[in-house]
């Protein structure tokens, strides 16, 4: 009998829950206002996309044509504007490199100083010149110094087609993304000199493969395109006034780069140390030399302190602005001009 009346009492509890359940939705429909719901946000259903930079072959058919005649003037620059073009008058550049030697992956590759929202930089103060310069000054002095050749026409098609190509490249570029695609991986410059033989292994072990043991580089199959790994001295390379011959820009260019292929800025593969001794290393060999240097940085304090050549505004050795330890000079001009230098 008692089990019976334990049966009875939950029954009873179950069906007033059931009860209350059905009059609280009952009182929930009768006052439901249908229009003063919050709306539903759709745009948080969207599927999120992560902007990504142009694949540059993929929409090569359909490029504008201005655009698309910039982007072979950068990636095969030898034989479109260099050594290798028949009408005299076309040649600018000195040397066999393409511009995307560098600017890899046809100036989209982060921490390559890629092209990617670069226009938007624009006009900017620059040192070298102490001037507030365009893009096209920029570029003129790239082809200057990295291809170490003369100025481009400033009405020149050809000018215009590398800016073009420039400003293609940047379409769409969300404003929280742009600084991923300025300039290089930062590294912690060490309180030593290059370790000249430290360098070499380093280039041995991670650098020759491409660039060969006596750093000529490797032409493509089709020789007429220019370089598949560019050389890294000698008489086709970029000259002495190259930012190139900075040893921490340099450094800053190879953590974050190379080996190609295995690194990137976000996930170096060699340490500060060694590209910084590597940079070095490299660029301890002759290369071209740039007429009138001593004119570049009319203000000399604004000079960065690995610029290899003179005159300087301090008492550093040329020795020790070429290879360091930078970090005594980067102090004298903090303590003596009040000026922070980061390279």
């Amino acid at each position: 009998m008692e089990e019976v009346q334990l049966l009875f009492r939950r029954l009873l509890v179950l069906f007033s829950s059931l009860f209350a359940l059905v009059v609280v939705l009952f009182i929930g429909m009768l006052y439901y206002n249908p229009d003063a719901a919050p709306p539903i946000n759709d745009t948080l259903i969207e599927p999120l996309t992560l902007w990504q930079p142009k694949n540059v072959l993929y929409e090569l058919s359909s490029m504008p044509p201005l655009v698309k005649q910039g982007y072979f003037l950068i990636t095969e620059t030898s034989n479109n504007m260099g050594p290798l073009v028949i009408d005299t008058n076309k040649q600018f550049t000195g040397n066999n490199l393409a511009c995307t030697n560098c600017h890899l992956k046809s100036g989209t590759q982060a921490g390559s100083a890629s092209w990617v929202g670069v226009t938007d930089r624009f006009p900017q103060f620059g040192g070298r010149s102490n001037t507030i310069g365009t893009i096209e000054d920029r570029i003129n002095g790239c082809i200057e110094r990295s291809m170490n050749g003369k100025k481009l026409p400033l009405e020149s098609k050809e000018l215009k087609a590398i800016v073009a190509y420039m400003e293609w490249l940047g379409e769409g570029l969300p404003a929280n993304r742009k600084k991923e695609f300025k300039g290089y991986a930062p590294i912690i410059i060490p309180n030593t000199a290059v370790n000249l033989e430290k360098g070499k292994v380093v280039y041995t072990k991670e650098c020759a493969l491409c660039h060969k043991e006596n750093g000529q580089g490797i032409h493509h199959a089709d020789a007429s395109k220019g370089y598949q790994y560019p050389p890294l001295w000698g008489a086709d390379s970029y000259n002495d006034g190259a930012g190139m011959n900075r040893v921490i820009t340099s450094a800053e260019f190879i953590k974050g780069n190379m080996p190609f292929g295995q690194a990137t800025w976000d996930n170096p593969k060699l340490t500060d140390e060694q590209a910084f001794n590597v940079a070095g290393y490299i660029n301890s060999f002759d290369r071209p030399r740039k007429k009138n240097t001593e004119n570049d940085y009319p203000d000399k304090k604004l000079k960065p302190v690995s610029t290899p050549y003179g005159p300087w505004v301090d008492d550093f050795s040329k020795e020790q602005h070429k290879y360091g330890p930078f970090l005594p000079i980067i102090a004298h001009y903090k303590e003596e001009y009040d000026i922070i230098k980061t390279k």
